[in-house]
């Protein structure tokens, strides 16, 4: 059974830094591509960045230059790490892990609050 486990979520001043982290098990990690989502109150969710097997990385617009994804295939961990955050950014964060097969997966999310 694959289980993905985000950490790292918590309340942050605006201009500071979080790095979030999803593991996940019961998987061979190292084939599937990995996205973080974020939903915001009363907001769709929506794609913040996403790594594939290959370490092809994409970003959405409103987070780049200041977010970076990066996997350790070793640790069945993937990262994401945010700089300069804003008030905007605060969100849910959830992983989501996409097998070659189609099927995916989604973690339980953590919660990532930016101040102003």
């Amino acid at each position: 059974q694959v289980q993905l486990q985000e950490a790292g979520g918590g309340v942050v001043q605006a201009g500071g830094s979080l790095r979030l982290s999803c593991v996940a098990s019961g998987i061979i990690f190292r084939f599937s591509t990995i996205d973080w989502y974020r939903q915001a109150p009363g907001k769709q969710r929506e794609l913040v960045a996403g790594i594939t097997s290959g370490s092809r990385t994409n970003y959405a617009d409103s987070v780049k230059g200041r977010v970076t994804i990066s996997r350790d295939n070793a640790k069945n961990t993937v990262y994401l790490q945010m700089d300069s955050l804003k008030p905007e950014d605060t969100a849910i964060y959830y992983c989501h892990l996409q097998f070659p097969s189609g099927s995916d997966n989604w973690g339980q999310g953590t919660q990532v609050t930016v101040s102003s």
